[in-house]
């Protein structure tokens, strides 16, 4: 059955862990890309309205054009720049030539006036930063002759090519042109098969216009300028040289367009935004991005799994083993504990580390073991306690029996004198000396009665606060009488405190206390009384000079009936009851108490607490 369940657990965390892994891999080789995809579309598109925003707001000058460009493009890794109604950057004023046009008898309108070509559309930054720049610096200086060709768009001339006269070199925007060519291919079929119907019919003119000029002034990057790393992408020049002549040509959506086309195998977003500037003149937020991470990220994760598959293989095979005895293993500790159990040893507990059912079980059966075993200690204790209490009463009896034993056999033997008229010159000595063991025999029974009520634990001191010193002095005036028999002498060395105790049952162990030292000091001898306070206890003590106690006996003291001397005989008067007495009632309190052998004397002390 062992086997069985951990197999069926192990199997079924096998399947469902491969499933997992195959679901993860499907995703992340299917799935992953178009997500990506979609989510950078939507947060670029996100970001670009957030440009749009702040480039309305900025003061439209070409430093915040800039700034707001390279911001964009170092937070999105994205291209980004703005474009006017023609196609050209608005925020470029390092790359551009401008050339006073030559008088020109055929196009008046033309002559005489200043044209700006934008270099960026003719050639590319490598040849301005190659190491024939400064050929090109000489090429195109101002005073320089040049020709122009332009193509016309609602009356604005839009250069598309550029030639120094009497020199082979000239620069070109080769899509411009194409599209010149292709629209005279079209306007020149057009016309034919317009001629051969009607010989009358006129010829439709080329929007396009030759010129030459002078160059007036050249300005080119260095490649130090905030601008100039908008120039560094090729292609991103090239996608804005199209849009541009898509745009003269009216290919041109005037609609938000996101495009996609590929370039060396790389996939890249193109994202055409149109707005209105702060003039109101159309222009266009241009922007690329490229989806090479994700293509990357991609082909990485398919060589990748090859190798994490046999990794996870090997983990899911250990995980699923260790998973399935981990669910297995309580179960187990669950039967052995029940067994201990049934054989009533209770040592055994079952480790909970779960919340679930398992868990569950396991605390209930903790419990159960608990309790079990709290009762079966319960019953223990009161069997041992009734084996005391047993003893207890058997000793009781015995000492009982063994004090009242004497009493009797005085008085036995008095009465018997008394019967037989022996002695009747001291008949009343007998009487006396029977009176005698009758009051001891009285104290006795009294003092065993308390002491059992003591010791029954049901008895309840009820505390009050009293002065201490008072109860002391008013004891020591009680037994002046006894001290001064004795020619003691008293010192006693009080402080005014006031304890919260009983006080009847406290002046009791006073009594008790003095009575044992008066009955145990030698005559003229010295007992002293002390009250002292320490932290929040009050300690009193008494000390009585001349006579110690043995050591070994200093704990025995405290027992009912114990005289461990002959200076502890009972012919002194005590009933070896007062020392068990004035325990239980200190014990009573929660009290410390002890009895200690001092340089000459005997100490006996306790505690009680501040009221």
């Amino acid at each position: 059955m062992r086997r069985s369940i951990v197999l069926k657990l192990f199997t079924l965390t096998t399947l469902l862990c491969l499933f997992i892994l195959a679901a993860v891999y499907l995703g992340q080789t299917i799935f992953f890309k178009q997500y990506y995809a979609n989510r950078k579309v939507a947060d670029i598109q996100a970001n670009i309205q957030t440009f749009k925003s702040d480039l309305l707001n900025s003061d439209g000058s070409v430093l915040a054009l800039q700034k707001l460009e390279q911001d964009f493009y170092r937070e999105n890794n994205t291209w980004i720049t703005t474009l006017d109604s023609y196609g050209n950057l608005k925020n470029a004023n390092d790359f551009y030539l401008e050339i006073k046009t030559a008088t020109n008898k055929n196009e008046p309108d033309s002559s005489n006036k200043i044209v700006s070509v934008p270099l960026y559309h003719l050639m590319s930054i490598d040849e301005v930063l190659d190491t024939n720049q400064n050929q090109l610096s000489e090429l195109l200086k101002p005073g320089t002759a040049v020709d122009l060709s332009m193509y016309v768009k609602d009356s604005a001339l839009i250069p598309y090519e550029l030639a120094v006269e009497n020199s082979q070199d000239n620069w070109r925007n080769e899509i411009i042109a194409k599209k010149l060519y292709e629209l005279q291919l079209q306007i020149k079929k057009s016309e034919k098969k317009e001629v051969a119907q009607s010989p009358e019919v006129e010829y439709t003119p080329i929007p396009g216009l030759m010129m030459s000029g002078t160059i007036t002034k050249v300005l080119l990057p260095k490649g130090n300028e905030s601008s100039s790393f908008i120039y560094t992408n090729r292609l991103f020049m090239e996608r804005m040289k199209q849009f541009q002549a898509n745009l003269l040509f009216d290919e041109a959506s005037q609609q938000q367009q996101i495009l996609d086309f590929t370039q060396n195998d790389v996939k890249y977003k193109l994202f055409i935004d149109p707005i209105k500037d702060h003039t109101g003149q159309p222009s266009y937020i241009f922007s690329m991005a490229s989806l090479q991470p994700v293509d990357e990220a991609v082909q990485m994760l398919e060589d990748y799994y090859v190798y994490m598959i046999a990794l996870v293989l090997l983990l899911i095979v250990f995980v699923s083993l260790y998973y399935s005895r981990k669910i297995a293993r309580p179960l187990l500790q669950i039967n052995e504990t029940t067994k201990r159990i049934a054989n009533l040893d209770f040592s055994k507990k079952i480790e909970i580390k779960s919340s679930d059912e398992i868990g569950d079980l396991s605390r209930s059966i903790n419990s159960l073991s608990n309790t079990l075993h709290s009762y079966i200690e319960q019953l223990q204790q009161d069997i041992e306690k009734e084996k005391q209490l047993e003893s207890t009463r058997k000793e009781f009896i015995s000492g009982v029996s063994h004090e009242l034993k004497t009493p009797l056999s005085i008085m036995k033997s008095c009465i018997s004198i008394l019967k037989d008229d022996v002695a009747t010159h001291k008949r009343e000595h007998y009487f006396e000396a029977m009176e005698k063991e009758v009051d001891r025999m009285d104290r006795l029974i009294v003092d065993m009665l308390e002491l059992a009520k003591f010791e029954s634990g049901t008895y309840k001191m009820l505390m009050e606060p009293f002065c201490i010193d008072k109860s002391i002095e008013t004891i020591c005036d009680q037994l002046m009488d006894q001290i001064a028999l004795k020619q003691l002498h008293l010192h006693t060395d009080l402080i005014s405190a006031e304890v919260m105790a009983n006080q009847n049952r406290i002046e009791q162990v006073i009594t008790n206390f003095l009575t044992n030292a008066i009955r145990y000091t030698p005559d003229n001898e010295h007992i002293y009384i002390v009250v002292r306070e320490e932290q929040e206890l009050i300690k009193v003590s008494f000390e009585n000079k001349g006579a110690q106690i043995p050591a070994q006996q200093l704990d025995k003291i405290w027992d009912r009936f114990y005289r461990g001397d002959v200076a502890r005989h009972r012919a002194s008067g005590g009933t070896g009851l007062g020392l068990a007495i004035s325990k239980n009632i200190l014990e009573l309190h929660g009290v410390s108490y002890g009895s200690v052998n001092t340089l000459d004397g005997v100490m006996f002390y306790f505690y009680l607490k501040k009221a």
